[in-house]
């Protein structure tokens, strides 16, 4: 068994508040690590890359804002990865057409190959990093999104890794980063492994990100959702994510439910049925995307002509509480018009 890692620092001030999940139970390391240092840096893990995908408009805007009045400047790189330590599985025979690559998202604080995940990865020739200190605690947009961000270039950037099967994963806390990264960057991750954690896709985090994301998102992501069977919170959690995702139009979708398991990390055997599940794409029936997206739109088109009416009629106070759950909701699908009543409600 092969395993490597590396290092890395906060230089970028936590952006927003975007909240701190629940602490999950850690997973038991495999034996036999070994700490590479990643280097390279990407352009999809810059500070203002993060913000456009990652966080709705108005937060962004506000974000923006804040560091004007203070004098700062937003940082292009928020992880010094000289300071980072990260743990990497290969497994020692390479597929013909490339490896699949498993970038994961833990709860806890070390970089750990959960046990007996290595025979697993090994059967699906796919590529494990996680980074430590990544915790449920860890900023999310200056730290724990980044450094999945970080992880999975330096591995492609190695190895030959099948665009295809570049995958996101976590587990408990780390499953809902997760879901933010699969939805923000869809022309990276082609799937995500959503264990005993998610969201519907309007929470607010995460919201929907730019048009151009969201459509590449309906279409090519696979989201794989792997919960205990006495997990019920979480259950109810995949039940919720499941449906919005329908009404966000993405179908691409399947649910495992692991037998006489509560709220645990997935073992060897959930595992290998995920990632068989990821490797099984089912592209959408174009009419039903196409008038999935055409009743959004009309959801959309609607709540932004009752802001401007709310505007009009000099209910500023109403406007502005509509504007902002409509940027929850909506993010990037509601610009530019988003950002045009929010100028409007200065």
């Amino acid at each position: 068994m092969r395993r490597h890692g590396a290092r890395v620092r906060v230089m970028l001030p936590a952006l927003a508040a975007v909240g701190v999940l629940a602490p999950a139970a850690a997973a038991v390391a495999a034996p036999d690590s070994s700490t590479p240092t990643f280097s390279e840096y990407s352009p999809l893990s810059t500070s203002a890359e993060i913000m456009r995908r990652l966080l709705s408009p108005l937060t962004a805007r506000e974000v923006r804002r804040s560091l004007e009045r203070s004098g700062e400047h937003l940082r292009e790189q928020s992880i010094d990865l000289s300071a980072e330590r990260f743990v990497l599985y290969v497994p020692p025979q390479e597929p013909p057409g490339g490896y699949a690559l498993l970038v994961f998202i833990p709860p806890w604080d070390e970089a750990q190959l959960p046990h007996g995940w290595d025979t697993v990865l090994d059967r699906h020739g796919a590529i494990f990093v996680s980074a430590a200190h990544s915790a449920n605690t860890a900023d999310p947009v200056g730290r724990r999104e980044p450094l999945a961000l970080l992880a999975a270039y330096n591995v492609i950037r190695r190895y030959r890794v099948d665009p295809l099967r570049v995958y996101v994963g976590g587990f408990s806390g780390g499953s809902h980063i997760a879901l933010r990264l699969a939805l923000g960057y869809p022309d990276l991750f082609r799937g995500a492994l959503l264990n005993a954690g998610s969201d519907p896709l309007d929470a607010g985090p995460p919201s929907p990100p730019e048009r151009a994301l969201l459509e590449r998102f309906q279409e090519s992501t696979r989201i794989v959702f792997v919960t205990g069977e006495h997990d019920l919170p979480r259950l109810a959690m995949d039940r919720a994510s499941l449906e919005s995702m329908s009404e966000w139009c993405a179908f691409d979708t399947a649910a495992e439910i692991t037998p006489g398991a509560g709220h645990e990390l997935a073992g060897p055997a959930a595992l290998s049925r995920a990632l068989g599940a990821l490797a099984a794409h089912v592209r959408p029936e174009p009419a039903k995307l196409n008038a999935c997206r055409r009743v959004l739109d009309k959801r959309l088109a609607a709540r932004l002509a009752r802001i401007r009416s709310l505007i009009d009629g000099g209910r500023s106070g109403e406007a502005r509480k509509l504007l902002e759950e409509t940027d929850r909701q909506f993010g990037g699908l509601a610009v530019p018009e988003s950002l045009e009543l929010a100028a409007a409600l200065d």
